[in-house]
């Protein structure tokens, strides 16, 4: 943990956003703005002489921008970088990119900044402090390997054996990338997945997972079949329910209020699948802030379902899985890197590529 306040370093060209940034974070008084940059090259002299434990970086910038700066914090010495990015097709686009570079987290810029000016306060501080305190060092996340073909899906065979449940966030699209590239085009089950992310990124997260994987991920939209091999991701701003019906189960779109102040929420959508599911129902906690998912989770076990959490040694912040771990909601607590076998295992898939009936996880721990 870190020792006094937490040292953030403002990276933004707009000189009115180097202004409102610190008067944010300084309405947290265990947040101290130890200065300011217009670039990149800025920056990273003043990386050197403040030692900032934290950075806010906006993206678009003259001269060096921010990706080619996020490039060079990471290669130097890395810190928790929270990507500060416009709310746009062109800035999910390269939100995405720092994502997947090695950015801590990311928060939109609201279009009028007057009017959301506490909501985003409140956000980028608790984004800050949680950033401060990660474990930032090389996870067990190995390149992503070479995805096989996607296969063509055989009608009989689109029936899952599961629905698996992922609540997700902080960290979320570095490790979902990574567990669905491990998992065969021919997974029998459905996944259903909540990342905490707002309306216009997910879409393009989906179809990046999509690129990377040999599942077949698309952003969900009511009346979506659940089926075998496909990963349904829900769209910021909307809840994501199932259910069950004569001709086939489907998912559903709503737009309720605000679940532990999130849309999507975790909890929505795992207390969905155990209400419809039970025993077929696998929940999975993975790394994230907050506590958005523990009560979803016990939901699934009381059911009759498989709980999952992801443990803390694999997560960049082990808030989500702790908070289900801490209530008695998780049956079994699994490193990233052997989560892919573990569900497989679960959803009656064994390692030699056979569907079975019964599978029961291998790697489960503490």
């Amino acid at each position: 943990m870190n020792q006094g306040p937490v040292r953030v370093l403002v990276v933004d060209d707009s000189a009115l956003m180097r202004k409102l940034i610190p008067q944010m974070l300084e309405t947290d008084s265990s947040i101290q703005v130890v200065g300011t940059a217009m670039d990149g090259q800025f920056c990273l002299k003043k990386i050197e002489e403040l030692r900032p434990n934290v950075i806010t970086l906006d993206l678009e910038m003259p001269g060096m921008n921010g990706i080619d700066t996020l490039k060079e914090i990471m290669r130097r010495q890395p810190i928790p970088v929270i990507v500060f990015s416009s709310h746009s097709t062109e800035g999910a686009s390269v939100t995405m990119k720092a994502l997947g570079l090695g950015a801590f987290d990311f928060l939109t810029k609201p279009k009028d900044t007057a009017s959301h000016m506490a909501e985003t306060a409140a956000e980028l501080t608790a984004k800050v402090k949680a950033a401060a305190e990660c474990k930032l060092k090389p996870r067990p996340m190995p390149g992503i390997i070479p995805r096989p073909e996607k296969r063509e899906v055989v009608s009989a065979a689109t029936v899952p054996s599961k629905v698996v449940a992922i609540g997700i966030s902080t960290g979320g699209p570095q490790a979902l990338e990574y567990l669905l590239a491990q998992l065969p085009g021919d997974f029998p089950a459905c996944i259903l997945v909540v990342q905490h992310m707002p309306e216009g990124f997910t879409e393009m997260f989906a179809r990046r997972l999509d690129e990377t994987c040999a599942l077949r991920v698309k952003e969900a939209q009511s009346g979506d079949l659940l089926q075998a091999g496909r990963v349904l991701i829900c769209p910021g701003s909307r809840h994501l329910k199932v259910k069950r019906m004569p001709l086939g189960d489907i998912a559903i779109l709503t737009d309720d209020p605000r679940v532990n102040g999130h849309r999507p929420s975790a909890d929505v959508l795992l207390k969905s699948v155990a209400e419809e599911f039970r025993t077929q129902a696998i929940g999975l906690l993975m790394t994230g802030m907050g506590d958005d998912g523990a009560e979803g989770l016990g939901a699934i076990k009381k059911s009759g379902g498989v709980t999952i959490a992801q443990s803390e040694d694999s997560c960049v912040v082990f808030g989500m899985p702790k908070a289900a771990i801490e209530r008695g909601y998780a049956s079994r607590v699994v490193s990233l890197d052997v989560l892919s076998s573990t569900l497989q295992a679960v959803c009656g898939r064994n390692n030699s590529g056979e569907v079975g009936g019964n599978g029961k996880a291998m790697h489960a721990v503490s």
